[in-house]
């Protein structure tokens, strides 16, 4: 009888075993990070994504605001960039460390924070992941560096002068978005939205803006292997868009009850919209959840560009370059 016990005792050790092990392997960590950031019980309350994305400032506001004393400035671009100008008061953080740097600091006295780059892109894929986590003064600065001095002006003012490279081979046919599947599989070991989104945020910052940017020649190199994402109204997509990409509405599609479950999981992401701003918020977003998303830089501005100009969509030019002084 005894020994039977210790069987029975036994026997029931391995099942919880087996069933608690069945239920952590059962986590679909992704799904749970989706669902809370489009939630309520989200950092910022709300489904970000589809509400107020992105967060952009001008560089007239920064200026604005810094001269009172109500900004604080983070600088993610290179520290030799950095050194040779930057603006008054900034502090040069990499993008690995913005999110340990945004909590070490005491943000009440300032009204925004500005994330500043060389074009607005990368700092818009770092405010991204700051907001996300619940930093609902964090802003990317339009345009980046290129709008607050001419000396910083030549990444944009080269994509434009190249800005028609593409236009012959833009197309008017839609394209199909795929079938809904599975949302990536993630293995941080967490199991709650939150945890899950820490170690997430500090995995995509870590890779940085590299891997979560393609160029436009990568792209039409190689069509057929990227899935491409033109994060545009329906509207404009008809005015013509990269061959077989596919339409997805801003503030509309990018969730589980819409489109999200289309996007592979098995395939590189490529989001273009008007100027890879707005793409580089998008690109973050998707990485947090485990896809190999990446933002087509400088978007349509540096393939479309006099389309887009005829359109009046946004498009850089020089009369964004606002000649304020800067410091080294």
């Amino acid at each position: 009888m005894k020994k039977m016990r210790i069987l029975m005792l036994g026997i029931l050790a391995v099942t919880l075993m087996v069933t608690s092990c069945k239920k952590e392997e059962e986590v679909n960590e992704s799904l749970v990070l989706a669902e809370y950031l489009e939630s309520a019980n989200s950092p910022l309350m709300k489904d970000y994504v589809n509400s107020d994305m992105p967060s952009i400032m001008p560089a007239s506001e920064v200026k604005t605001l810094n001269e009172t004393g109500q900004v604080y400035i983070m600088d993610v671009r290179a520290a030799a960039d950095f050194a040779l100008g930057h603006i008054a008061n900034a502090h040069n953080v990499a993008i690995a460390d913005a999110l340990t740097h945004i909590k070490g600091v005491n943000l009440a006295p300032y009204t925004k924070v500005a994330i500043v780059c060389y074009s607005g892109q990368s700092a818009a894929f770092t405010a991204s992941v700051l907001r996300l986590m619940g930093y609902d003064k964090v802003f990317s600065m339009k345009w980046g560096m290129c709008s607050w001095n001419a000396d910083f002006a030549g990444k944009w003012n080269t994509t434009i002068a190249n800005g028609n490279a593409y236009a012959s081979q833009f197309t008017t046919t839609a394209t199909a978005k795929g079938a809904a599947g599975e949302v990536p599989v993630l293995n941080t070991g967490k199991t709650t939205g939150q945890e899950i989104l820490e170690a997430r945020a500090n995995a995509v910052l870590a890779e940085g803006w590299t891997p979560a940017s393609v160029t436009n020649k990568a792209v039409f190199d190689n069509l057929a292997g990227y899935y491409i994402v033109n994060y545009w109204p329906v509207a404009h997509y008809g005015l013509g868009h990269i061959p077989g990409a596919m339409q997805y509405e801003p503030k509309a599609s990018i969730k589980l009850a819409a489109d999200l479950k289309t996007l592979p999981t098995n395939k590189p992401i490529a989001v273009y919209c008007y100027s890879g701003q707005t793409s580089g918020f998008l690109a973050a977003y998707l990485r947090l959840l485990g896809y190999d998303a990446k933002s087509l830089l400088f978007g349509c501005n540096g393939m479309i560009y006099d389309l887009m100009v005829t359109n009046k969509l946004t498009t850089w030019n020089t009369t964004q370059i606002m000649g304020y002084e800067y410091v080294k």
